[in-house]
């Protein structure tokens, strides 16, 4: 079993900048999948951003594009979720989630992660 613990949320004016922490306990990740997706009130849980394991490769939500960067530190078992140039429309409590994968494969579907965190909230004010 792998436990997920984010941290890093809190509330920011629109423009400013963010970083999420997501630490992994219980097994190493460093052979996952990560990943981070949100969710806002009344709306389905989306993909935000993901890195492979192998190869360095991310992936990034068309809206989050050149304003977020998801980095990881395998000593640590931990990922990051960089966040600049937020927008109210950030909003949302974002989630971390792992997966055993394949060498350079990101999943950005929910029910692909078996492994997931609390969530932590962020807020953006306009």
């Amino acid at each position: 079993q792998v436990q997920l613990v984010e941290s890093g949320g809190g509330l920011v004016q629109a423009g400013g900048s963010l970083r999420l922490s997501c630490v992994a306990s219980g097994r190493s990740v460093s052979w996952n999948a990560m990943a981070w997706f949100r969710q806002a009130p009344g709306k389905e849980r989306e993909f935000v951003g993901g890195m492979s394991w192998g190869g360095g490769r991310t992936d990034y939500a068309d809206s989050v594009k050149g304003r977020f960067t998801v980095s990881r530190d395998n000593a640590k078992d931990t990922v990051y979720l960089q966040m600049n140039k937020l927008k109210p429309e950030d909003t949302a409590t974002y989630y971390c989630a792992t997966s055993p994968s394949g060498y350079s494969t990101i999943y950005t579907r929910d029910y692909e992660y078996p492994y997931w965190g609390q969530g932590t909230q962020v807020t953006v004010s306009s």
